[in-house]
């Protein structure tokens, strides 16, 4: 199963990060220490906020033609697949 992401602005981004993390059972903590940035900066960033340099970029990327996508393979539980 492969989960998709539509990245028109940094306001996007922001959930498909937390919804990716999530499903890899990542914590905020966890990935800010893999990253090397700090965990205040990633929560703000999932939440939308503090994207303004992000959204200039998306802009021009969209400005050129360029649609942003972000996808995930998600590994489906086959017991739980098998039972709806």
């Amino acid at each position: 199963h492969t989960q998709r992401f539509v990245i028109r602005s940094g306001r996007d981004l922001g959930p498909a990060i937390a919804e990716a993390r999530r499903a890899r059972g990542v914590t905020q903590e966890e990935l800010a220490d893999q990253t090397g940035m700090e965990r205040t900066y990633l929560a703000r960033l999932e939440a939308g906020k503090s994207v303004q340099l992000l959204d200039r970029a998306l802009l021009a990327l969209r400005h050129l033609g360029v649609d942003v996508e972000a996808t995930q393979e998600i590994e489906v539980d086959a017991e739980r697949d098998d039972h709806g």
